[in-house]
């Protein structure tokens, strides 16, 4: 526990001296939370590694994202996010198993498909097609829109059905989407008090069902 409220304590204090020169005079600090981090993320490898030995493959340290916000085309980000994130995928890797960020501000876990390129679109398409009565199972079982209210808001979901598809396409709501994606907003309180294995495992299992027919689309 002592752990995890140290590395808010340090995002927290992040977020309101969001600067290099105070990042150079607490570097031991973020090399500490950044040390706890990887022991999380090394204990929620090993626990979705019970469930798909691919997650062995993976080192915590090539799971985690940098903490410096890429500022090329967004000036106006600040210089350093303030929440560390991990997703152990590959970037060949369509879709992802499985997200967490643990943030000052907020927290999130989940999974899914994100931005993906045309092609990747077009055979999620293609397979929602054939059998889409598979994605709308799992995404609108009463455990799934329980544990996250359904998928997420798609900013670029289409207003009317995709070029080529059937407007009276029985997953025609299904279709119009771009983004798959699905999580929750664990507090701060849930996740010092938890063992975050146990949380993620569980995000996890209740993501498996959409996330199989993403695997199937695209294998």
């Amino acid at each position: 526990m002592e752990k995890k409220e140290y590395i808010f304590k340090f995002l927290d204090d992040l977020s309101r001296n969001n600067s290099k020169d105070w990042m150079n005079e607490h570097r031991n600090r973020y090399e500490t939370a950044k040390a706890y981090w990887l022991e999380e993320v090394q204990k929620i490898l090993d626990r979705l590694s019970m469930h798909d030995t691919r997650f062995e493959m993976f080192a915590p340290k090539d799971t985690i994202m940098r903490i410096n916000n890429n500022r090329m085309f967004h000036p106006e980000k600040p210089i350093y996010k303030t929440h560390f994130a991990f997703s152990p995928t590959q970037k060949k890797d369509e879709y992802a198993p499985f997200f967490f960020s643990y943030g000052s501000a907020s927290s999130l876990m989940g999974g899914g498909i994100w931005r993906p390129n045309a092609d990747i679109l077009k055979r999620v398409r293609a397979h929602i097609n054939r059998d889409g009565a598979q994605l709308e199972k799992a995404v609108s079982s009463k455990e799934f829109r329980s544990f996250f209210g359904g998928l997420q808001e798609d900013d670029q979901k289409l207003k009317s059905a995709p070029k080529g598809y059937d407007k009276e396409h029985p997953q025609i709501e299904l279709l119009r989407y771009k983004n798959f994606t699905a999580a929750i907003e664990p507090t701060r309180e849930q996740l010092i008090y938890n063992e975050l294995a146990d949380i993620a495992e569980e995000v996890y299992l209740k993501l498996k069902p959409m996330n199989d027919f993403f695997h199937e689309a695209l294998h």
